[in-house]
């Protein structure tokens, strides 16, 4: 029976009192097995981060890039703003090499929130380290409502993966971020705005045999809501894993057997 597949989970470690633990949102998980995957876990490595990040991308189909701590500006070659809040060196490295493998290795990747942010860096590109410092918005980007609420709209570009995974062009998104992109990395192409000009949304050109799609709100949130176009993201997702994981089958079928 074929496996269902499986994808790689960034996660988080956190101090809490006198003990380390690892942090993951549990709606990912869920929303990521509602889409018909298997979700890994991968805790940022403190040492070896090349070599075991290699291991784990050998291991699995897909990667999942979550949100969490500011992106250290170190990693695009900037001084630290004033405002930057906490950051992870250890899996700023890790998540910056599960991305450069996922390119090589062409696993689709789904990234969110943080992952929008590590993403770009990770490609050559550069962040906005605080939004209402370095930009003139009343838009709140940082919302104090509950995480299931959608405070600002975002406009999709019409001919984007981005739209067809949501069935819109202009959506109602939450918003838990005080970071942004600014120079956009290699290879990826903005798809969405917020009405400030915000980057919100963006991809690989469809003529790229790397899938990647990247959201800066969080749309796991909504896992509770069956109606949400936000589950189309996952699903959208998951109908990429699965066709990569089929051609990797059918080409391991068809490579030729050493004749000993």
């Amino acid at each position: 029976m074929p496996r269902h597949p499986l994808v790689a989970v960034t996660a988080a470690i956190r101090e809490e009192v006198d003990v380390s633990r690892v942090r993951v949102t549990a709606a990912y998980l869920r929303v990521i097995e509602r889409a018909g995957l298997v979700p890994v876990v991968v805790a940022p490595f403190a040492h070896d981060a090349s070599g075991a990040t290699l291991r784990v991308l050998d291991a699995v189909d897909g990667i999942v890039l979550t949100g969490g701590e500011d992106v250290d500006p170190a990693a695009y070659g900037a001084a630290p703003s004033p405002h930057l809040q906490t950051v992870s060196v250890d899996r700023d490295t890790m998540e910056i090499a599960l991305v450069r493998g996922a390119r090589e290795r062409a696993l689709p990747t789904l990234a969110i929130c943080r992952g929008i942010q590590l993403l770009n860096v990770a490609l050559g590109g550069t962040l906005i380290q605080d939004i209402r410092s370095e930009r003139s918005s009343d838009l709140a980007h940082d919302q104090s409502a509950s995480r299931d609420q959608r405070t600002h709209m975002v406009h999709i570009e019409p001919d984007s993966r981005l739209a067809r995974a949501v069935g819109a062009t202009d959506v109602a998104v939450n918003s838990f971020h005080h970071q942004a992109l600014d120079r956009i990395g290699r290879g990826l192409r903005v798809t969405a705005h917020a009405p400030d000009g915000i980057v919100e949304g963006v991809e690989t050109p469809p003529d790229d045999r790397w899938w990647v799609l990247g959201v800066q709100w969080h749309p796991e949130e909504f896992v509770g809501d069956l109606g949400a176009s936000d589950h189309g993201l996952f699903r959208a997702f998951a109908a990429a894993v699965r066709a990569g994981t089929l051609s990797s089958r059918t080409a391991s079928a068809h490579r030729p057997v050493p004749v000993a």
